[in-house]
C-alpha cells in the first residue's frame, strides 16, 4: 500500500469539497474501488463505446494501427493475464523502454489492470541511467524491442537481479528474440484475457516515474490509482476533451507527460489519442495534424520554437499554406516556460493562442493552466484550476513558510495539499519526501510570482536541476559519467540558455596533472558521456578549466560555473524536442 499523504494537512474545505465531486463522475470499481485502467478502457466497453477508436499509431511510412476500445481492452486484459502468468504480484514493477508504439499502452494499461506498478524509461537512455533506475524500482519485468535490448539492457542484465523477465517487441528490422527474453506478440495471442482483475484501493500503488535531483540517484516518484480522479477532471478542464475529439499529446511515452496525458487522461475521456512513432518532422507534423483531424494538440516549448524558426523562412511559410488545419480547436504547452513570442505566433499562424500549463512529476497532473476561454496573458502560466489552492511564499526566519502578499514579488511557488494526484513518497527516500513539505504546503522547487490580477509567472528553478528541451536532468548523473575518465579531476555541470531548448548541458571539467584539454579529449568525453547516459541527457558541450568555484566546504558552486573563462569555443548541437517532461 502507498501511504496516504503525509506531507501537511488536508486543503480548504472547498478544495477537498471539489476532488469529492470528481471522484464521484467516475465509475469505480463494483466494491468501491478504484482501477486507472478500468476508467481508461473498460468503463467505455461496459458503456457500449467498445466499437470507438481508442488509438491510432502511426508509423514512419504513415500507415495507421487503429485500435478500438473493445481490442485495448482485450489486449490489456491478455497482458494482465500473461503477468500473472510471470508470477508479477500487485504491487510489482514493470518497466518500459519503448517509443509511441501499441506495446507501450498495452503494457502500461495491462500492468494497472493487473494491480502492477508501471514505471516508463525513455527510450534515448544510455544503459547507465537505465540500469540505475530498474535497480531502483526493483523492475521485475521490462518489455523493450530487440534493438534497445541488445544496444543497451543485454550488458546490463547481469546487474539487474530483480529483472526476471524481458519481452521484446517485434521491430521493423526483424531481428529474432534474444535470448533470455520472450517474445511479446507471441505470448500476448497465448495469453487467455484476465477474468476477475486483482481488486485496486484509490491509494494501491500505481505508477512510477523517474525525475532527476541535483544530486544522489534520480527520485522516484510514487502514484497511486487516485490519480485518476486528476487526470480525468483535468482531460476535461483544461481540453474540453470527449468521445468527439482527436488528442495529439507529442510527449515520449518515457516521460511523465507522455504516460498522464498521452496514455491515460485523454483515454478516461473517451477521445482519440493519437501516437506517432517518429521524432520531430515539421512536414510531417503538419501532415498529421491534418489528416487525422487533430482537434487538441498538446506539445512542449521547444517543438514550437523549432517550427517558428522554420517559419521564419519562405520554405518554412510554405508548409502552412494550404493546410486545412479546420479540426484543431486548441494548442496547449508543457515542460517548460512558454515564451510569449510563441503564444503571439499561434495566434498568428493558426488562428488560435498556445495555452500554457504547468505541473510537475510530483504534483501528477495539470496544476495551473490557461483554460479554454480564459484571457490568456503571454509568457504567464496561467491561473490554478478549481480544486488546486497556490500561492507564493518564502522561508520565515523561525523555519516556518510565510505568504508573500505583495504582488509580482518573487518567491517559491507552494501548493495547498490534497489533490489526489500529489505523489506518495519517493521511493526509499522518506527523508527527501518529508523536506518537499512544510505547513501543509506542497514545495514545488520552482520560482515564481503573482500579478495583481492572479495570474501567475514562472521565475525559475529553485535548485540547480537543469531543464532542457521539456525534462529536466540532473547534473550529478552527468558528473559521474564524467568522472570515470582517468584525465578527469573535477566536473561540474550546469545549464546553459539556449533559444530553442531553453537550456542546453555544459560540463566545466578540471583535469588532472600530465592531461590536456584538447579537441580531442573533448570527443572522447562527449563520446564518453553519449554511450553511457544516451545523448538526450549527455552535455552539448565540455569546457575545460583549471579550477572549479566552490564553498568554504568544498561543493561546487553551479551557478558560478556560466562565470568561468571558457578556453576554446563551444560547439553547443541543436538538440531534438523530447518535448514533454514537465518540471
Amino acid at each position: 500500500m502507498v501511504p496516504e499523504n503525509t506531507g501537511g494537512t488536508p486543503a480548504d474545505s472547498d478544495a477537498s469539497a471539489h476532488w469529492l465531486s470528481a471522484r464521484q463522475s467516475l465509475a469505480g470499481l463494483a466494491d468501491g474501488g478504484l482501477n486507472i485502467a478500468f476508467e481508461a478502457v473498460d468503463r467505455h466497453v461496459q458503456d457500449g463505446f467498445g466499437d470507438r477508436m481508442a488509438l491510432r499509431c502511426v508509423d514512419r511510412r504513415g500507415i495507421v494501427d487503429d485500435i478500438t476500445y473493445g481490442r485495448l481492452a482485450d489486449l490489456t486484459g491478455r497482458f494482465a493475464s500473461l503477468l500473472q502468468q510471470l508470477g508479477v504480484r500487485p504491487g510489482d514493477a514493470v518497466f518500459t523502454l519503448l517509443g509511441r508504439e501499441p506495446a507501450v499502452y498495452i503494457t502500461a494499461l495491462g500492468t494497472l489492470k493487473a494491480g502492477g506498478v508501471f514505471c516508463p524509461l525513455f527510450s534515448a537512455y544510455g544503459p547507465d541511467p537505465i540500469r540505475t533506475r530498474l535497480r531502483h524500482g526493483r523492475g521485475r519485468v521490462l518489455v523493450t524491442t530487440a534493438q534497445l535490448y541488445k544496444r543497451k539492457v543485454a550488458q546490463i542484465r547481469a546487474d539487474l537481479p530483480d529483472l526476471e523477465h524481458v519481452l521484446v517487441v517485434d521491430d521493423p528490422w526483424g531481428q529474432h528474440t534474444p535470448a533470455g527474453s520472450i517474445d511479446f506478440a507471441h505470448a500476448l495471442e497465448a495469453a487467455t484475457p484476465m477474468s476477475e482483475p486483482p481488486r485496486t484501493s484509490p491509494n494501491d500503488p500505481a505508477l512510477l516515474f523517474f525525475t532527476s535531483g541535483t544530486t544522489g540517484a534520480p527520485k522516484g516518484a510514487q502514484h497511486a490509482h487516485a490519480a485518476v480522479v486528476v487526470h480525468r477532471e483535468t482531460a476535461q478542464r483544461v481540453f474540453g476533451l470527449g468521445r468527439q475529439d482527436v488528442f495529439w499529446c507529442t510527449a515520449d511515452p518515457g516521460w511523465v507527460t507522455g504516460t498522464c496525458y498521452g496514455i491515460i487522461a485523454p483515454l478516461t475521456a473517451g477521445a482519440t489519442v493519437v501516437a506517432d512513432r517518429e521524432e520531430f518532422d515539421a512536414v510531417r507534423w503538419y501532415r498529421l495534424l491534418q489528416d487525422q483531424a487533430v482537434t487538441v494538440w498538446y506539445t512542449a516549448p521547444t517543438a514550437i520554437r523549432m517550427l517558428m524558426r522554420l517559419d521564419s523562412t519562405a520554405e518554412g511559410r510554405a508548409l502552412t499554406d494550404g493546410l486545412d488545419l479546420s479540426a484543431l480547436r486548441l494548442m496547449a504547452s508543457v515542460g517548460e516556460p512558454l515564451n510569449p513570442q510563441a503564444v503571439l505566433w499561434g495566434e498568428e499562424r493558426f488562428g488560435r493562442p498556445f495555452h500554457d500549463t504547468w505541473w510537475q512529476t510530483e504534483t501528477g497532473g495539470i496544476m495551473i493552466a490557461n483554460l479554454d476561454g480564459m484571457k490568456i496573458r503571454p509568457g504567464s502560466m496561467g491561473k490554478p484550476l478549481p480544486g488546486v489552492v497556490a500561492d507564493i511564499v518564502e522561508h520565515a526566519p523561525d523555519g516556518r513558510i510565510e505568504q508573500v502578499t505583495e504582488p509580482d514579488q518573487p518567491g517559491m511557488l507552494a501548493l495547498k495539499t490534497g489533490w489526489p494526484s500529489l505523489f506518495r513518497g519517493y521511493l526509499g527516500d522518506d527523508e527527501r519526501y518529508r523536506a518537499a513539505f512544510a505547513d501543509g504546503w506542497y514545495l514545488t522547487g520552482d520560482l515564481a510570482r503573482r500579478d495583481r490580477d492572479g495570474y501567475y509567472w514562472f521565475v525559475g528553478r529553485a535548485d540547480d536541476v537543469i531543464k532542457s528541451a521539456g525534462h529536466l536532468i540532473g547534473p550529478f548523473e552527468v558528473e559521474s559519467a564524467l568522472m570515470n575518465h582517468p584525465a578527469v579531476a573535477e566536473v561540474g555541470v550546469a545549464g546553459k540558455p539556449d533559444p530553442i531548448a531553453g537550456e542546453i548541458v555544459v560540463a566545466y571539467v578540471s583535469l588532472k596533472p600530465g592531461h590536456t584539454g584538447d579537441a580531442e579529449l573533448r570527443r572522447t568525453l562527449m563520446s564518453q558521456a553519449r554511450q553511457r547516459l544516451g545523448a538526450a541527457v549527455a552535455p552539448r558541450d565540455i569546457v575545460f578549466v583549471e579550477t572549479l568555484p566552490k564553498t568554504n566546504s568544498g561543493k561546487i558552486l553551479r551557478r558560478e560555473l556560466r562565470t568561468l573563462d571558457i578556453q576554446g569555443e563551444t560547439a553547443a548541437n541543436t538538440p531534438r524536442p523530447n518535448d514533454g517532461g514537465s518540471s
